[in-house]
């Protein structure tokens, strides 16, 4: 890649980011458009500055990631109505100095179960987690119908989620086996390095039921193990990643992602 006055430079904002792929994947893309982009890391524990900074150095885009994607809807000049609705976002684009925030998440979510699951509607779906991405889940599901259960280990929190979204609650420590048709687990517990880590007991899970994981590195998580052990059919967080990563960079280039080559290019990093 040669880098000049000319090239358009992208990122991505959380804290850590030792587990993201996103610079791998969305630089391949790049080079298959030949669209003269560089995308970074910009490891980053506090968002405040974080807009002002994208104006600055004319950044033209940021993904985002833990733990910012709501607190970085009170910075960006304009949400999307798909992001305002849900609180959170996880794509930033810089248009000329106007920073808006779109929410992709919910997209990737949806995208991938919908390759296991003929329809959502009126399934019985246990989200595990309160956070940004259990929020763009959480509406996306509700918008296709779904009977939602949020579970949270910070109750507050979990019931402002299940609140917002019309749903039931139940804490973390009382989770069993309930009936679900699926099972999303949107926290970061399991996630690179810490690998051997689960949120849930096996109890959970019963044979035949969807179980998907949002973290994709490493690509089968422990919770994912476990519910394969128990007859669960199970979805790698590596397909919302994908999906969610491919929304991003139509937003901004305009251009059709080469969706094939970023989950071929993520999976030959992880090892898959």
């Amino acid at each position: 890649m040669n880098i000049s006055p000319d090239t358009k430079v992208y990122g991505i904002i959380g804290y850590p980011l030792t587990h993201s792929l996103s610079p791998i994947m969305h630089n391949m893309a790049f080079k298959e458009k030949r669209i003269n982009g560089v995308y970074l890391y910009f490891p980053c524990k506090y968002v405040e500055g974080v807009v002002a900074g994208m104006k600055s150095l004319s950044i033209r885009g940021l993904s985002v990631t833990i733990p910012h994607k709501e607190k970085i809807c009170h910075y960006v000049d304009e949400l999307d109505s798909l992001a305002k609705e849900i609180g959170a976002a996880n794509t930033l684009i810089n248009k000329e100095g106007f920073v808006i925030g779109y929410n992709t998440d919910a997209y990737g979510a949806i995208s991938a179960l919908k390759k296991k699951v003929n329809t959502i509607k009126g399934k019985n779906v246990l989200i595990i987690g309160a956070g940004g991405a259990a929020r763009a889940i959480a509406f996306a599901l509700k918008k296709e119908g779904a009977k939602l259960t949020i579970s949270n280990r910070t109750i507050e929190k979990g019931l402002k989620l299940a609140d917002n979204v019309d749903s039931k609650f139940c804490p973390l420590s009382h989770i069993s086996e309930n009936g679900y048709d699926i099972i999303v687990q949107t926290t970061s517990v399991g996630m690179y390095p810490d690998t051997d880590k689960s949120p849930v007991s096996k109890n959970i899970f019963k044979k035949g039921m969807i179980v998907m994981d949002i973290i994709y590195n490493p690509v089968e998580t422990n919770f994912l193990k476990t519910a394969k052990k128990c007859g669960c059919i199970t979805i790698s967080g590596i397909e919302m990643f994908i999906y969610q990563g491919a929304k991003q960079f139509e937003l901004w280039t305009g251009k059709d992602a080469p969706i094939d080559l970023m989950k071929k290019t993520v999976l030959n990093i992880i090892g898959r």
